[in-house]
This record gives C-alpha cells, structure tokens and sequence, in this order.
C-alpha cells in the first residue's frame, strides 16, 4: 500500500455516494463531536467560571478533573457502554453505541474547559478586579464586564483543546457501532482494506485540523492589540452607578 491507493480510495466517486459515503460520515462526526462538546461546554464553562470567580471548591474541582485526565478515553468508553446498555436495551434504540460515546466525549471535553476557566478568571490581575469593584460592580457585572473578557484567550484555549480531543477521540465510537469516521478505519481493519483505514484516519486528522484553525482564529482576535485595552473600558461606569 502506498500513498496513491490512500488518495485513489479518497478520490473514487464510489466513496462519496451510498450508505458508507464519505460525506455522510463526515456528518456524522460533526453532530456527535458537536454535540458532546456543546454538553461539555455547558457543564464546565459555569463551573469553571464560577469557582475562578468565587474560589469555592477550587482544589476539590480541579483534582477531580485532572483524576478524569488520567481515565484512558477506552477505559471511559467501556464503562458508559455498560451503563448505558440496559437503558439503550429498554428503549430500542438502534444506534447501540451513541449514548455511551456521547457521555466519555463529554467527559473528556469537561476537564481542559474547567481548569482553563477557572484559571483564566483567577489571573485576572487583581488591582483591575479592585478598581472595579470601587467603581460599584457587583459580583455578577465584575464577571461579566471584566473576567470573562480578560479571561477569554485562556477560555478559548480550552475549548479548543477539547475540540480536538473530542474530535479525534470520536472515532473510537465505531467499535461500539457509532457512525462517523471511525467506521472507516474499523471496518477497514477489519476488512483488511488499509487504504480505507488510512483514507478514514486521514478524514480524522483533517477534521481536526479544521477546528484547530477556526479556534486559532478566534484565539488570535480576542488577543489582538487594543483587546486588552478595550477590556479595561469595560470596567468604566455602567449607567445607574451614580458617579
């Protein structure tokens, strides 16, 4: 096998039609990575936030965290298959492996999202956090008027972090018989088909390249020059303080 059959197989019409078609596949992956992240995100970005913000529950947060870093990504895998079995079971679903491979995505996306919130908010520099805090913010403005602008570079560098993570880890749903790319470098393992196998994990890499780029991108304008600047305007009177 060599690089040509990779983008023979890559190229051939056939793979871009039918029922293992790459397109749907690359659908696939998208929706599941998505919406894992999108759960993940919605659990870790406010606890993140909330504990960088207040300093509660910092340490025992965080070791949890870093503990579901260690959990090898199969070893998550396998246990949310088991326990989501009998429920898949009851209900007849016909995508076995979906529910599992969504609840160890989610867990893998929580970690990086959560610790670089709660960083990201607790670097804050302190004499920006007084001054507005002298100019009559609540708590609440103080998050949302200061940190969180301040904070989104490392936000973000944890939310791109879990995207690839996320994304390159899906591809272990298929031996659960999810769909996505992972089909193809399963069945091509097992067909003994090495060009489908590397044409999938190329699809992989590729995907996650993308997200990569994006989040690059998003990274860089928050940090662009005058950001930090425009982020200290945000800690000026609000309208109603009086001053």
């Amino acid at each position: 096998m060599g690089i040509s059959d990779v983008v023979a197989w890559l190229t051939d019409p056939a793979n871009w039609t039918g029922r293992d078609a790459i397109p749907l596949r690359v659908g696939e992956h998208i929706v599941l990575s998505g919406v894992s992240l999108s759960i993940g995100l919605a659990i870790a970005l406010p606890l993140g936030l909330y504990i960088g913000h207040t300093g509660r529950w910092a340490g025992a947060v965080v070791a949890i965290t870093n503990v579901g870093r260690a959990i090898p990504s199969v070893g998550i895998l396998g246990i949310a298959y088991t326990l989501t079995l009998p429920l898949v079971a009851a209900l007849d679903l016909r995508n076995i492996g979906t529910p599992a491979a969504i609840i160890a995505l989610v867990a893998l996306a929580i970690p990086p999202i959560v610790v670089n919130a709660y960083v990201g908010v607790r670097e804050v520099d302190a004499d920006t956090k007084e001054a507005a805090r002298g100019l009559g913010m609540t708590g609440r403005q103080l998050l949302r008027q200061v940190e969180i602008p301040l904070a989104s570079p490392v936000i973000l560098a944890g939310i791109r972090t879990a995207s690839i993570q996320v994304i390159a880890t899906a591809t272990l749903g298929a031996i659960i018989s999810t769909g996505g790319l992972g089909r193809f470098i399963v069945d091509g393992f097992a067909q003994v088909d090495y060009p489908q196998m590397v044409g999938g994990a190329v699809l992989v890499m590729a995907l996650a390249l993308i997200s990569e780029a994006l989040f690059a991108v998003a990274q860089r304008r928050v940090t662009q020059p005058g950001r930090g600047r425009r982020s200290e305007e945000a800690i000026a009177p609000a309208p109603g303080f009086g001053l």
